[in-house]
């Protein structure tokens, strides 16, 4: 991968924040709590966070794309709201935004495991994934660095986003091997840059969603994710536990737009 490529990733972290900067209307002033739908309907205006990727939320050309900002556009147009979209490279800012009442909304597709349901209410399920090794393909048959199964993940650190909820997956696959897995957490950049440090040979290996992995995985051929960290699962959008009338709009939303032909379109545009 030539720099030009890795300096591209690398700088979306600064594009996020620049672009946070740009789309929060400081006239919004955040409400210093979680806001339920009632308090969003007066205001018009609906908060939402997600992560600068080539599948949740970026800039193509003058086009603002991605397949969690056009859900969330869809959302508020159906009933009659604005919507800002924050992007923020942090799992734990995104929660901590949340629970300020900065965001209404983190769309950005989480994993819906117990852990999460304790602090956070989730959506119904909105696309199925799974976590995957992202790492260089073997460069001879004998080359150390290669992860040909999770067994060979033993005394092994794998970098992944602070705080993302893969996190407790890889500690549970440590116990599943009987070994120690490390993880370094980062919380500079998205799972994209840390596939870009993988190529460029920054870091070894990461772990990231495989719906993000597989959409830049053919403009770094030297990648390979072919090794599941977990099993596929739903991937939902979270709400403050203080929201439950906001839970209870997504989800009505949901359950009725997935069956429609734009959500049939949304969907292809990107994951196909």
């Amino acid at each position: 991968m030539n720099k030009a490529k890795l300096l591209k990733y690398i700088i979306l972290g600064v594009v996020a924040a620049l672009l946070a900067t740009f789309f929060f209307n400081k006239k919004e002033t955040p409400q210093g709590h979680p806001r339920d739908y009632a308090e969003i309907a007066a205001s018009g205006v609906i908060h939402a966070s997600t992560e600068y990727n080539s599948i949740s939320f970026y800039v193509d050309g003058d086009t603002l794309s991605g397949f969690h900002y056009d859900l969330i556009k869809a959302f508020a147009r159906d009933h009659k709201l604005k919507v800002t979209i924050s992007p923020e490279m942090s799992f734990d800012q995104r929660l901590e935004g949340l629970a300020e009442g900065k965001f209404d909304v983190i769309a950005y597709g989480l994993l819906a495991i117990s852990e999460l349901k304790d602090s956070l209410l989730l959506t119904t399920p909105i696309v199925l994934s799974k976590q995957v090794l992202v790492q260089r393909k073997a460069t001879s048959d004998t080359d150390s660095l290669y992860i040909k199964s999770q067994l060979d993940l033993a005394g092994k650190t794998l970098h992944v986003v602070k705080g993302s909820p893969s996190i407790l997956r890889i500690h549970n696959l440590g116990n599943e091997i009987g070994d120690t897995i490390y993880i370094k957490e980062v919380d500079k950049y998205g799972s994209e840059q840390l596939i870009s440090l993988v190529a460029h040979g920054d870091i070894d290996y990461a772990v990231c969603d495989e719906n993000i992995a597989s959409a830049v995985v053919d403009s770094m051929p030297q990648i390979d994710i072919n090794t599941a960290i977990s099993f596929t699962q739903f991937y939902s959008w979270a709400v403050s536990k203080q929201s439950p009338v906001l839970l209870d709009s997504l989800n009505t939303w949901l359950e009725r737009f997935k069956m429609e032909k734009e959500f049939k379109e949304i969907y292809e545009k990107y994951y196909k």
